[in-house]
């Protein structure tokens, strides 16, 4: 094992540039594990490795680390407390909400990967792993963790950024926003590492599903972008609320695109209507404010992520997304009517339509009188 070692340090040494210390927490219940990943990441000279073989032990060390751990390795398998359930308990200390989280397990089933990425993963590796696959989760979380240091400069100042980004509601159209409150919903690298991991499993019965939030960038420069933010969070809940009992996963991407991971046929049956949805987001985002301008949701074509590689995976995502691109430009030239939709007849203006969808939402959730008190 220490020729191994040794051979793994020389290539590391090789490609991996200087930086700081990173200090990392390994928790495994199999103590020729921790050897093998503490000599191997100490051997690179900038990880400070420290380890834990089970989650209780884990949790004394966390609770006394100072400063915080830049990165944690978990296994999930341990018995008394499984890995997925200390990352979950590790996640509500305010200076670990961010921390990335890579998942080593043996574990390769679809249930366990969801369950990890929900409770806060930020990658997961199955065992046997590759010391040298390993470098690069590592330095991938490097980054991360070396991004976070460009603004900080100490303990409090973490603190007071981050009650800063939280106020500040400024970002760009393209920017991949935080969703609050919604487990479901990964975010921008987990949901790129969790389609990683699918594809590592051979994907054969998932199918990929585009939503698209209609003239989304005319509606992020009529509002401010408070209320573009309020459109997208609810637009994420209302997703979770409307799949609830399904098999599926989300991510918002930007752009006011959401993509949508379907993991068995019976819940692509199941999946709303376009109808379906925009009556559940317009009721939860509320009347149009003073740009009148009433939120569409565009739902795309499901596609068969039916792949042996990422790449195959990527191309059914591509296509998903198209779909739905598509249909948004077939409606910006004049096409009236709408996926769910088809049963109204005539040819309804714009405006009339949509107050009229927005008026059956609030019929429905309110009953007619408190309907005939907002007209």
């Amino acid at each position: 094992m220490t020729e191994d070692i040794s051979r793994f340090s020389q290539r590391l040494r090789q490609s991996t540039p200087d930086a700081s210390e990173m200090r990392v927490l390994v928790v495994d219940d199999d103590h020729s594990i921790l050897h093998l990943l503490q000599a191997a990441l100490e051997a690179l000279d900038n990880y400070h490795v420290s380890v834990a073989g089970s989650a209780e032990e884990a949790l004394d060390i966390i609770e006394d680390a100072d400063p915080p751990f830049d990165c944690l390795l978990l296994d999930i398998q341990m018995p008394d407390t499984d890995g997925i359930v200390l990352l979950r308990r590790i996640r509500k200390y305010p200076e670990y909400e961010e921390t990335p989280a890579i998942m080593l397990t043996a574990m390769s089933e679809r249930a366990y990967i969801d369950e990890a990425f929900i409770a806060g993963a930020t990658d997961y590796i199955t065992k046997p792993f590759d010391l040298i696959d390993l470098r690069g989760r590592m330095n991938a979380a490097r980054r991360l963790v070396n991004e976070k240091l460009k603004t900080e400069d100490s303990e409090r100042e973490v603190t007071i950024l981050k009650q800063e980004l939280e106020k500040n509601t400024q970002f760009n159209f393209d920017d991949p926003l935080v969703i609050g409150g919604a487990d479901r919903h990964l975010r921008f690298m987990q949901f790129n590492n969790y389609i990683d991991q699918l594809s590592r499993g051979q994907i054969f019965k998932s199918y990929a599903q585009a939503i698209l939030v209609q003239d989304a960038r005319t509606l992020y420069k009529v509002t401010d972008n408070a209320h573009f933010r309020h459109i997208v969070n609810e637009t994420a809940l209302g997703l979770q609320s409307m799949t609830a009992g399904l098999d599926c996963m989300f991510s918002y991407r930007g752009s006011g695109l959401f993509l949508a991971i379907i993991h068995d046929e019976e819940s692509l049956r199941c999946f709303p209507s376009e109808e379906r949805l925009n009556w559940c987001v317009q009721a939860m985002i509320g009347e149009p404010g003073s740009t009148d301008f009433l939120v569409e949701l565009l739902v795309g074509k499901p596609f068969s992520m039916r792949a042996l590689s990422r790449a195959g995976s990527e191309a059914a995502i591509s296509r998903a997304i198209d779909s739905v691109k598509q249909r948004e430009v077939m409606l910006s030239q004049g096409d009236p009517v709408l996926v769910g939709d088809a049963g109204d007849s005539g040819v309804e203006g714009g405006d009339q339509k949509r107050r009229r969808v927005y008026e059956r939402v609030l019929m429905e959730l309110y009953g007619e009188e408190s309907y005939l008190n907002l007209k």
